[in-house]
């Protein structure tokens, strides 16, 4: 899973957990935006994930969200909803081990045209690109998606909608 480096580099840490805000974009035919990503020197070593970063100095999340989407993506005219979903993950990334609090916040687009022309040299190095799927294609695709339950918990909420208090993911461990 790709790990973004901020451009102050002073990403925010609590508790020795970098804060991280990620979203869940969903468009009018609740397609999600999912990044692809890839280890930088190794472009078979790949996955794919939800928009999104560190926090960097004081920002809130949803200012980190916010920001990352528009970095990454190119897409600003969105609607920001409830936090979903919190995880604590653990991964290498980049020659580093990674150790995150992520939050995934909801959002809503009608744009669908993505551009990333704010990725830092990391990103540069290791994003291959983004597209929208459907809840169906996330359920039968063979590729490795982050979180791992992404299709089930997208699933449940295009059923029943936002949860009423965000659900604790198992933590994640690569």
């Amino acid at each position: 899973m790709p790990a973004e480096t901020t451009r102050s580099g002073e990403d925010t840490y609590e508790g020795g957990l970098r804060k991280v805000a990620r979203v869940v974009l969903l468009d009018p035919q609740d397609r999600i935006l999912l990044l692809h990503g890839h280890e930088p020197d190794d472009p078979a070593d790949d996955w794919w994930f939800t928009p999104g970063g560190g926090l960097e100095g004081t920002e809130t999340r949803e200012e980190a969200a916010l920001r990352e989407l528009a970095e990454e993506t190119g897409i600003t005219d969105v609607e920001l909803g409830p936090v979903l979903w919190r995880r604590r993950c653990s991964f290498p990334f980049a020659g580093r081990r990674w150790d995150q609090d992520e939050w995934y916040y909801l959002a809503r687009t009608t744009q669908t045209v993505t551009a990333a022309l704010g990725l830092t040299e990391l990103e540069r190095r290791s994003v291959a690109g983004a597209r929208w799927w459907t809840c169906r294609e996330l359920t039968l695709a063979h590729e490795t998606v982050y979180p791992t339950r992404l299709a089930e918990l997208l699933h449940t909420l295009l059923d029943e909608g936002p949860p009423a208090r965000p659900l604790t993911l198992d933590t994640e461990i690569v």
